[in-house]
């Protein structure tokens, strides 16, 4: 009996250690309940970016790391693209659904239309909200819908090699004061094209033949502000198109431009203006400044060959007829979810990584480029320390009063994605065709109609 009890009294203690343990087994169970959720658990956060300027490769390894410390349940993998390659990558990427989780462009109607770009309108707190600048954050808006936070605002312009300018006895402060039209420029370009004593050419303007930056600029310049406008209407169909073809076309013929400009790259494009070669170039951001002062810099150590060049910015000049207008917007991260979506707690972890990645001291992009920051902090922590030559920035200020909102914010995605491919079977092979010769103004605006018709319904 005695022995009964015992063993009776052993096998309760056995089973209340053994519910003990099982207690702690649930507990531990759900702790581990508790680490699975998103929040807790370790969060990848992709981002492709690009080297925005010299030095922003060291710069957002420098601010992932401080992010990364102060957020220890997310890791950022970042990968540097390629200006060249970059952009398709992309493409291949978002066609498939698996884009990263955050891209740097201008926010883009095409990429709204995949219905992958995440809406971060809820993530906005108005603290984040007041920080921005009156009318930046609307530059990374589509339909309302914010898409984006822009790390900086581009500005594209042209720039001049400040010796040849004033050796041709062109006012470059006047242009940049007051702009100038097109009979202006053409005026300047013959004073500007010559002959080298070495048998070589000094043109007055020189542009790469595989980019539309140069048509797009000259066409916000003769009042159309892109193939459609803000109400998705067909703009490159009446005589504005045929003028500014046709402004091309002269340059051309006058020899101002080189007659291989077909076959320009943009890194050829680059070398003939710092070799000399051409005393404007077709774009410049105001970054050149920066980038040149360091070349001049590199030619006094003797790490490059070359003559030093003192950098104009100038105002892309406009019809005689037509407004002068600024190309201008936002680029910044884009935020992205991917086909198989990873849920909630992973896009609000994708807007925390985001909003850092453009925060005050984000603010240096815009302070290395030369250019218009985006938020109050921003300016505040870069004041006094520009990098700019007081002339360029005065330039760019008064460059930025005539800007030029890019209609794609405003346009139906579907009208956005129909203008990028007009674009990139329609109007690029048609541009090279006027540089070479092959095409005239005239058969280059029927075509732009007729295939209008085609892929846009107008």
């Amino acid at each position: 009996m005695k022995k009964s009890l015992m063993l009776c009294m052993i096998l309760v203690l056995a089973l209340m250690t053994a519910c003990g343990n099982s207690g702690d087994g649930a507990s531990s169970g759900n702790s581990a309940s508790s680490s699975a959720d998103p929040s807790q658990d370790k969060d990848t956060i992709t981002v492709w970016t690009y080297p925005v300027h010299g030095t922003y490769e060291d710069e957002l390894k420098g601010l992932v790391s401080a992010f990364e410390a102060e957020h220890p349940n997310i890791t950022v993998k970042t990968e540097m693209l390629s200006w060249a390659e970059g952009p398709q990558k992309f493409d291949v990427a978002l066609n498939a659904g698996s884009p990263p989780d955050l891209y740097f462009h201008a926010v883009d109607g095409t990429y709204v239309n995949t219905g992958l770009a995440l809406d971060i309108s809820s993530y906005m707190t108005d603290e984040i909200k007041n920080d921005y600048l009156p009318g930046t954050l609307e530059l990374a808006q589509i339909g309302g819908k914010q898409y984006g936070l822009p790390l900086y605002q581009f500005e594209w312009g042209w720039g001049g090699n400040k010796r040849i300018l004033e050796e041709a006895g062109i006012d470059w402060k006047s242009i940049q004061e007051n702009g100038w039209t097109w009979s202006e420029f053409t005026e300047a370009a013959a004073k500007l094209t010559k002959k080298l004593p070495d048998g070589s050419t000094q043109y007055g303007l020189v542009t790469d033949g595989t980019s539309l930056d140069f048509i797009e600029m000259l066409t916000r310049n003769n009042g159309m502000p892109d193939v459609l406008d803000e109400k998705g209407e067909f703009q490159w169909g009446d005589e504005r198109i045929k003028e500014t073809l046709s402004f091309i076309r002269n340059l051309l013929d006058k020899g101002y431009m080189p007659k291989e400009t077909a076959a320009i790259a943009p890194a050829k494009r680059s070398d003939m203006f710092y070799a000399g070669q051409a005393a404007v170039i077709s774009k410049a951001i105001p970054y050149y400044d920066v980038m040149i002062k360091n070349r001049n810099k590199d030619i006094d150590a003797g790490k490059v060959t070359g003559e030093k060049i003192n950098f104009v910015l100038l105002p892309v000049p406009h019809n005689d007829d037509a407004s002068a207008k600024t190309t201008m917007g936002a680029e910044g991260y884009i935020a992205f979810k991917q086909k198989n979506d990873k849920g909630e707690q992973h896009a609000k972890n994708t807007f925390t990584v985001m909003e850092y990645l453009s925060n005050a001291k984000a603010g240096n992009a815009s302070n290395e480029l030369v250019l218009p920051f985006v938020r109050k902090s921003q300016a505040e922590m870069y004041a006094g320390k520009e990098l700019g030559t007081a002339e360029t920035i005065a330039a760019s200020q008064k460059m930025a009063a005539n800007i030029q909102i890019p209609v794609t914010l405003n346009l139906d995605t579907a009208d956005a994605a129909k203008m990028k491919q007009f674009k990139e079977q329609v109007v690029k092979p048609n541009i090279q065709a006027l540089y070479s010769g092959e095409k005239s103004p005239d058969t280059i605006a029927a075509d732009f109609i007729s295939k209008a018709g085609q892929m846009l319904g107008q």
